[in-house]
């Protein structure tokens, strides 16, 4: 009970501290890195020596000494699974709509402090899903929902204010609220794109309860802008970074990160689905969930689980009709 009692007192004590109680970290310093949307002490945390130095002009050397400082205030040292699972109370987790789709990913939906990624041919769901969730982050938790609002970056002019409508009146909500939940940017190339996640932390920031970000398609411009086998290892560091600042940010701010994915078709696949998702092993392996989506007959979804950390490779069907994604065809 003593040690319990200690630690809660140390976990107080860390979250008092300031980044001006840093090494070498004066307000002028502290300015620099505001100014880069490092504002606590777990952004400092996580960088590295070479690019805490470059935002904020200190030596490596004593940024090296700044960033030790803050993972002894943070306590980031190893602990033990009952601490870590103690932790995982925390995380929240976001209805689809289908009991079904909640089902496959574990019976609650989409959680926070976690990559989900769906991919699939165009019209299998994927913004389908990317609205309802949207709408129904704003629920309160016994009904499924995160109570907070939703970030949605749309790179390929896919978002629909009039869905969002449509699915907030679907399960009872005010429409004109649920827009107002719904913070909107259309990324124009890979750049804007990266750009609006420090954007997404300045929201967080300035006290918006944001609970999922949205990012429809993730892999769109880096597509586009990165063609040929000439630029495929350009295009894939770029993705790989985005993908671990997309990572730290869910970890940070106890957010849900849902993506959606294009596909190609695989040539040397001769029998079988050749479907596979864009951006390779980079995107497969920083998705915490990952599920394919395709068409299936009398107008169904089926939804199949390739990859969790935790849950079997299943497989579900889901309809979606004008108040979101259910479980049973529609009726005429």
């Amino acid at each position: 009970m003593a040690e319990k009692e200690t630690k809660k007192a140390e976990d107080s004590l860390s979250k008092e501290y300031k980044i001006t109680d840093l090494p070498g970290v004066g307000p002028i310093i502290a300015a620099k890195l505001e100014a880069a949307g490092m504002t606590d002490l777990m952004s400092i945390a996580v960088l590295t020596p070479s690019d805490l130095s470059h935002v904020s002009d200190l030596s490596e050397n004593i940024a090296r000494k700044a960033i030790i400082a803050a993972r002894k205030m943070l306590n980031l040292a190893f602990q033990d699974a009952s601490e870590f699972e103690k932790k995982r109370q925390a995380i929240l987790c976001i209805t689809t709509g289908s009991k079904n789709l909640d089902n496959l990913l574990g019976g609650r939906g989409v959680e926070t402090k976690a990559i989900t990624e769906a991919y699939g041919a165009f019209g299998s769901g994927k913004t389908q899903l990317a609205h309802a969730l949207a709408v129904n982050v704003q629920l309160p938790k016994e009904r499924g929902g995160a109570e907070g609002k939703a970030v949605y970056i749309d790179t390929e002019g896919t978002f629909r204010p009039e869905r969002i409508r449509q699915m907030s009146e679907g399960i009872g909500a005010d429409p004109a609220l649920a827009l107002k939940n719904v913070f909107v940017a259309r990324a124009f190339n890979s750049d804007h794109q990266i750009l609006l996640l420090d954007k997404v932390g300045e929201l967080i920031r300035n006290g918006e309860p944001i609970r999922i970000v949205i990012i429809d398609s993730l892999t769109a411009h880096f597509r586009a802008e990165f063609a040929g086998r000439g630029m495929l290892a350009d295009r894939q560091q770029k993705i790989n970074r985005y993908l671990h600042n997309l990572m730290r940010m869910a970890e940070q701010f106890n957010l849900a990160v849902y993506v959606t994915n294009q596909v190609m078709a695989d040539p040397a696949m001769m029998f079988g689905d050749p479907t596979r998702a864009i951006g390779g092993h980079i995107v497969g392996h920083a998705s915490t969930y990952r599920i394919y989506l395709r068409k299936s007959k009398k107008d169904s979804r089926v939804a199949k689980l390739i990859d969790s950390p935790n849950l079997p490779e299943n497989e579900t069907v889901f309809f979606v009709t004008k108040g979101g994604l259910v479980d049973n065809e529609p009726k005429e």
